[in-house]
């Protein structure tokens, strides 16, 4: 390690290890020893100190030994005349310096300091879950700390879109000579947000802490680390959590001392200014710190050197396309014209013809195109993608489907919600004025049907209907068809097959979870079910989704088969012996930790909750959600506790083990509401009308005591039904 980094770390560390401590003795005199200190929303407590130390910090004096640890580490600057190694020293300090700025942070909190205006700040478990499925598949290959300030807003905003180009989430803050990246974004009016892959957290080099926690909280909750066990923690962050730093102006020695402690997990900073390069490998994969001046060059050289693998598409359309844009609104006021919804006539229908019937990569439109149509108006829409292929099925169509949705929406300026006869389709003024028309909607969805489903689909052409007429033969054709497909969907049942399907997309962050997707249980995330299971098998035979023969039967009532047994065992690193699909009690299923919903037993109402990761208030159980997953994520099989998806608590194989939906007495009232006309149809089978009423949530109670009064008085049938334990 060159010495001028590491005579800056040093100095920096002894800098913040010592503001830590002043603000600890400050806030122990103003509040006290017992003062709860807490970050906001997580079970992870100080999570640096949590992951690397074992703490469960909960109070001011609880920091104690935080400060002890990190005041151990700090080391002296190396003499300029004795040459000694300062290596080790320097990643200590660097360890130190993150410890102490957590301290920091969260006394921050304590004094309402933080989150800064315009800034978020710590990021919650439930934020971090909610991107758990694009970590794990790929949408999103890494993440970028952008630190400091551009030279300019221009070229701020461009190494951003760059970012976003490689579907890279950003995390903007810190400041350099008195301006922030995040000052310059909200100067160009670029929207910022968990959404929008650009996410603000704080103007100063101390609130790095936060994305900073957010990865290492990774290891915790998808690698099923314990907590204290410092070096896995710091190698799963080197070997799974893809992120660099880019130091963007001036380098001090509080920045030298926090990339010290980023690199100590195995993320190299890359820099625009002229600092002593760390080319040599060892903590990171390749390169320590590297130099790049060139803004045009910077991000695609931060990816090379972090080995982040990204994939650009190159697709032919007159705006930016990347996942990055997926969560983005086209506002009202930002709009030139809609589609869909209340305001006109919508649909999108997929079908497969003869191969001499498609002609590949053509797009045709029929009516009106977006630039004849006055600004803020509405028209009709159809969207008709015409496949062809010698693997392709009619099973398949509702699958490829599904994807218009996310496929359009990485469009930059283009809004897509829903799907089939429901969408709202929106387009900016300004990807209007970049030249986007209905046409490219076509060559979006060609490119991405061949580039994603090209293992069954050998052609694809586009057909896009404004007439009114055109449109509404559309619907005619297509109305009959979607119901088709749900009832061929609804009557699929376990017995009916002799093959589920695997998914174990998700072990790249939890490496012993096996998920087993079968006709009445999608997978936990909720974004893949049986037949997406068989269609990613045509695609990909090596991939993610295997076939599973089901085999002997070893227990038909808790869902347990020999063959099933045999696949979670040899695929989940050998550590689950025993799966069952339909108990919650027993050999449950693994979860990796992007489960919509955990279901939980609750003893003394003799049945369970469900609570979705959208939820953040208090349960029956004394546990949020952020608590339970901590224990449920990570590989590890949990008995009483199981993550699902939100359609499973519908099915007819939910829990049926222990006497199924009879078991649900509490649900979060959101969730008990868009799951009403499902979970009152399941409830009708079972003979109890009216059920979904019986169920509490938390305008009826949060605590044991309130709901078990609340289910005598209307009633539930989870009383009377056999004890649980």
């Amino acid at each position: 390690m060159s010495k001028i980094i590491a005579s800056g770390v040093m100095r920096g560390t002894q800098q913040i290890v010592g503001e830590a401590e002043k603000f600890w003795e400050r806030a122990r005199q103003d509040k006290g020893e017992g003062q709860k200190v807490e970050f906001p929303e997580t079970a992870f407590y100080l999570p640096m100190a949590c992951a690397l130390m074992g703490l469960e910090v909960k109070t001011i004096g609880e920091m104690k030994p935080v400060l002890a640890e990190a005041r151990s580490l700090v080391r002296k600057v190396p003499s300029d005349k004795v040459w000694l190694p300062y290596l080790g020293d320097a990643l200590d300090c660097g360890i130190a310096t993150l410890l102490a700025e957590e301290v920091i942070a969260v006394l921050r909190y304590l004094y309402k300091e933080e989150p800064q205006k315009g800034c978020e700040g710590f990021f919650s478990d439930t934020q971090m879950r909610q991107l758990g499925i694009q970590l794990v598949d790929g949408r999103m290959p890494g993440f970028a700390a952008i630190l400091g300030a551009a030279p300019d807003t221009e070229t701020a905003v461009a190494i951003v879109r760059e970012c976003q180009k490689r579907s890279l989430l950003v995390f903007a803050g810190a400041s350099s000579n008195g301006k922030s990246i995040v000052d310059q974004l909200a100067e160009a009016n670029v929207e910022t947000g968990w959404d929008n892959y650009i996410v603000p957290f704080g103007r100063d080099t101390i609130s790095t802490i936060f994305p900073l926690n957010w990865a290492i909280r990774s290891a915790l909750t998808f690698g099923g680390i314990s907590k204290g066990n410092a070096k896995q923690c710091l190698l799963y962050c080197k070997d799974r959590v893809f992120a660099f730093a880019l130091a963007l102006g001036e380098v001090d020695d509080l920045k030298y001392a926090t990339a010290a402690g980023a690199i100590d997990m195995g993320f190299p900073v890359i820099a625009d200014t002229h600092i002593p390069e760390i080319k040599p490998t060892g903590i990171c994969t390749y390169e320590h710190v590297v130099t790049e001046f060139d803004y045009k060059k910077i991000v695609p050289r931060a990816v090379e050197v972090r080995g982040v693998k990204v994939k650009v598409a190159e697709i032919d359309i007159p705006v930016s396309y990347a996942a990055a844009f997926e969560g983005e609104r086209v506002r009202k006021e930002d709009m030139h014209v809609q589609f869909g919804s209340k305001f006109s006539k919508g649909v999108e229908f997929l079908k497969t013809l003869e191969a001499d019937a498609v002609e590949d990569a053509r797009t045709e439109v029929f009516g009106p195109d977006i630039d004849t149509v006055k600004e803020g108006g509405a028209i009709d829409l159809a969207i008709v993608i015409e496949v062809a292929g010698r693997k392709m099925r009619a099973d398949f169509e509702g699958i490829l489907e599904r994807q218009i949705h996310r496929y359009l929406n990485h469009a930059m300026g283009v809004m897509h919600t829903a799907q089939r006869d429901q969408i709202w389709v929106r387009v900016s003024k300004d990807a209007l004025k970049s030249g986007f028309r209905l046409k490219h909607m076509g060559t979006i969805l060609h490119a991405m049907l061949h580039e994603e489903y090209g293992g069954i689909v050998d052609k694809v052409q586009v057909k896009i209907y404004t007439d009114p007429a055109k449109v509404a033969a559309v619907l005619a054709e297509a109305t009959p068809v979607f119901a088709a497909r749900d009832s061929r969907v609804a009557g699929m049942t376990d017995e009916s097959t002799d093959t589920f399907y695997s998914c174990t997309l998700c072990q790249s962050f939890a490496p012993n979870h096996v998920c087993m997707i079968t006709p009445e249980r999608l997978g936990l995330c909720g974004a893949y079910n049986w037949l997406d299971g068989q269609a990613s098998y045509e695609i990909k035979p090596t991939g993610h989704n295997q076939p599973v023969k089901k085999g002997r039967a070893i227990d038909e009532k808790a869902g347990e088969w020999e063959g099933v047994n045999e696949f979670v065992y040899t695929h989940s690193n050998r550590s689950v012996s025993r799966f069952s699909a339909y108990s919650m009690m027993q050999n449950v299923m693994t979860s990796c930790g992007c489960f919509e919903v955990i279901v939980g037993i609750i003893p003394e109402a003799n049945g369970v909750m469900a609570v979705n990761r959208e939820y953040a208030g208090d349960t029956p159980i004394g546990m949020r959600f952020s608590t339970l997953a901590g224990s449920v994520g990570g590989g590890a099989q949990t008995p009483g506790f199981i993550g699902v998806g939100r359609l499973y608590l519908s099915s007819k194989k939910f829990i049926s083990a222990e006497g199924g939906l009879k078991r649900l007495v509490w649900l979060p009232k959101a969730l008990k509401d868009a799951n009403r006309a499902k979970l009152d149809e399941r409830a009708k089978e079972f003979g109890i009308p009216g059920f979904v009423d019986m169920i509490g949530d938390e305008t009826i109670a949060t605590d044991a005591e309130s709901l078990l009064k609340h289910l005598e008085k209307v009633g539930h049938p989870a009383l009377t039904m056999d004890p649980l334990v």
